[in-house]
């Protein structure tokens, strides 16, 4: 195995708050290797919203201007490829990627992001980012007007429309089975004309990730441009829970305190992979703490007495 020098800080995933920690890192004269494989998460969204100074642009623009911003500091490098697994050893992190290379650090910080779990339903993915949505405040204001669904059942799409009909004015509840709203829910979804189908869905049909129209499973179809859905997802990277970091209970994220530290000493998380609040303007801003937050635990440990 090639053995790698010693770095201060490891970076897992390069995206948006794997680069900010960086970022923070780099202007504090940190030696920092970022390991990334080139999946963001949204990487099918034409634009990113709800960001300032950067509305409306592609993300995988931003991505590329803040990887060449990041990579300006001398001391910050950058590796393509897929970590594997982790270890520590003798007080060192080690990064193994998929060429047996291994990496090895004084603090570790993942910022790996969550994979989402597609539904099995024809044309989903190739919808989801575009016109198949996660959250309105990324694209709501993009689709108003349009004709828009949401995909839920129970409690989740009850409290998911309610904060939709701020968006939608004509909205309609796609159940996919039976409805399992309470009674006084189904009264005050419908008190705001709330359209609720209770047929099961077969996919979407759509040109290049535009919408036009849920499928039924019964051969009907309703004309459709913009759909809201709550996805199940999993993290992107095995690693923490392998390295025995923490996850929340029910949800799966990794556990941090509020400065990003892991339940494992010298292990950070940021981003996605920690938090429901999936944005950029988030992602960036754990990304800036957890790296001002790496190196003061850096620079307290130079002075403790061995």
């Amino acid at each position: 195995m090639n053995e790698q020098p010693l770095y201060d800080v490891l970076i897992v995933g390069g995206s948006f708050a794997g680069l900010s920690a960086a970022m923070a890192l780099g202007r504090s004269c940190r030696q920092v290797l970022i390991i990334d494989s080139g999946h963001p998460c949204n990487q099918q969204s034409p634009q990113a919203h709800n960001l300032l100074t950067h509305d409306g642009e592609p993300p995988a623009a931003l991505l590329a201007r803040s990887k060449e911003q990041v990579l300006r500091y001398p001391t910050v490098h950058f590796l393509e490829g897929r970590a594997v697994s982790g270890t520590k050893d003798a007080g060192v992190f080690e990064i193994m990627t998929d060429t047996n290379a291994v990496y090895r650090a004084k603090k570790l910080l993942f910022a790996t992001g969550v994979t989402d779990i597609m539904p099995e339903l024809s044309g989903f993915a190739d919808c989801w980012g575009i016109s198949i949505l996660h959250c309105p405040y990324c694209h709501g204001y993009e689709v108003l007007g349009q004709e828009t669904a949401l995909l839920g059942n129970g409690a989740m799409a009850f409290e998911f429309c309610r904060l939709l009909l701020n968006w939608h004015k004509r909205l309609t509840l796609l159940t996919n089975g039976q409805c399992t709203l309470t009674e006084e829910e189904l009264q005050q979804l419908r008190r705001f004309d709330v359209h609720i189908v209770e047929q099961e869905l077969s996919g979407f049909r759509h040109r290049e990730g535009r919408l036009q129209a849920v499928l039924f499973r019964d051969g009907t179809e309703l004309p459709m441009e913009a759909v809201y859905t709550k996805t199940a997802f999993k993290q992107h990277s095995a690693i923490p829970e392998q390295m025995n970091c923490t996850l929340t209970e029910g949800h799966g994220f990794i556990q941090v305190d509020d400065l990003q530290r892991s339940s494992v000493p010298g292990i950070f998380a940021a981003g996605d992979n920690t938090t429901f609040f999936r944005a950029i303007s988030g992602a960036i801003a754990a990304g800036g703490k957890a790296g001002a937050c790496i190196n003061a635990e850096l620079s307290e440990e130079a002075f403790k007495v061995e």
